[in-house]
């Protein structure tokens, strides 16, 4: 039993970290929504604003804290690629899509959308590396999906009515968020999760400013756009992104995808404080199903960990 306890207390460290992560994207995709549909701010410029200034800040960071480890992943051209890749499809197009499918449909319909993130990594598991799902994970993402559309739908799914190019949008949005919690794994398991996440938001950065310059015909510079963009730089990105990477150093990613389904709930919850509205039953019996997805996964989780425990003490 004595091994059984590293194991309970390092899934609850990500479970714990996990969920922190996307309590701060719901704060943050409160003041998105605001941003992209009152303010009218094109995409290219926000994203390419947000993507540098929260690089800027984790480098810097990260030169505080590492020094020369800041620069170690660029000696090994393999990792060096995986950064790439993860700037590239993960947050620079996940930060896009989810962008652009709010702006054309709604907060809604784009959170659902992205929602299929989960089963996207489930799906690659058992593909590429012949995985098979754990009933829990599915119970918990059935249960968790289900909740997500019941809090933010109140129930009735004719509201998720959206233009065609939304929900293309949105699906791209799960898929790409399935790359940003798959793709830098095996990094944060090499190198401090502020290093990757600095230079992948900072390389996200570059195309983004290359398509558009944030010092070029840039939108008023309003107090509203820049509490806005300071709010998601530091909340929404620089916070809920090394969250998120920390989580992946103690739970697995299909752990850490289906307790994304604490954002929505988060939103819904701060639209009532903040905006005052009107919370129907069939919402909180939404949120609730949410907490109770949850908590099955991790039960579910801990019993495989300690299952695989008395495995080994067996050997």
């Amino acid at each position: 039993m004595d091994n059984q306890q590293p194991v309970t207390k390092s899934l609850g460290k990500g479970i714990f970290f996990a969920c922190l992560a996307s309590t701060l994207w719901g704060i943050s995709g409160t003041m998105l929504q605001y941003v992209s549909q009152n303010q009218a701010i094109p995409a290219p410029w926000f994203i390419g604003a947000r993507t540098l200034g929260a690089g800027v800040i984790l480098l810097v960071v990260s030169l505080i804290m590492y020094r020369g480890q800041t620069f170690e992943i660029f000696k090994h051209p393999k990792d060096l690629l995986r950064l790439v890749a993860y700037a590239a499809f993960g947050l620079a197009a996940n930060l896009y899509t989810f962008y652009i499918s709010i702006e054309q449909g709604n907060a809604s319909s784009a959170t659902i959308l992205q929602y299929l993130s989960p089963l996207f990594i489930v799906l690659w598991a058992t593909i590429a590396h012949h995985e098979r799902p754990v009933r829990g994970d599915l119970i918990a993402f059935a249960l968790a999906l289900i909740g997500v559309v019941l809090a933010i739908t109140r129930g009735n799914l004719s509201s998720l009515a959206v233009p065609v190019s939304a929900i293309i949008w949105g699906i791209l949005s799960g898929v790409t968020a399935a790359m940003y919690v798959t793709i830098p794994k095996p990094l944060v398991a090499k190198y401090p999760p502020f290093v990757v996440l600095g230079w992948g938001t900072f390389i996200a950065s570059i195309g983004f400013n290359i398509w558009r310059p944030v010092w070029i015909n840039h939108p008023p510079l309003t107090p509203q756009l820049w509490i806005g963009l300071g709010t998601v730089i530091l909340v929404g990105t620089v916070g809920a992104f090394s969250l998120l990477l920390i989580s992946l150093t103690y739970a697995p990613e299909s752990v850490v995808s289906i307790l994304d389904a604490l954002q929505p709930v988060v939103t819904f919850v701060l639209s009532i404080i903040v905006f005052h509205s009107k919370v129907t039953v069939v919402e909180v019996i939404g949120v609730i199903t949410v907490l109770v997805a949850i908590y099955v996964l991790q039960r579910s989780r801990l019993k495989v960990a300690q299952d695989v425990d008395e495995m080994h003490q067996l050997k």
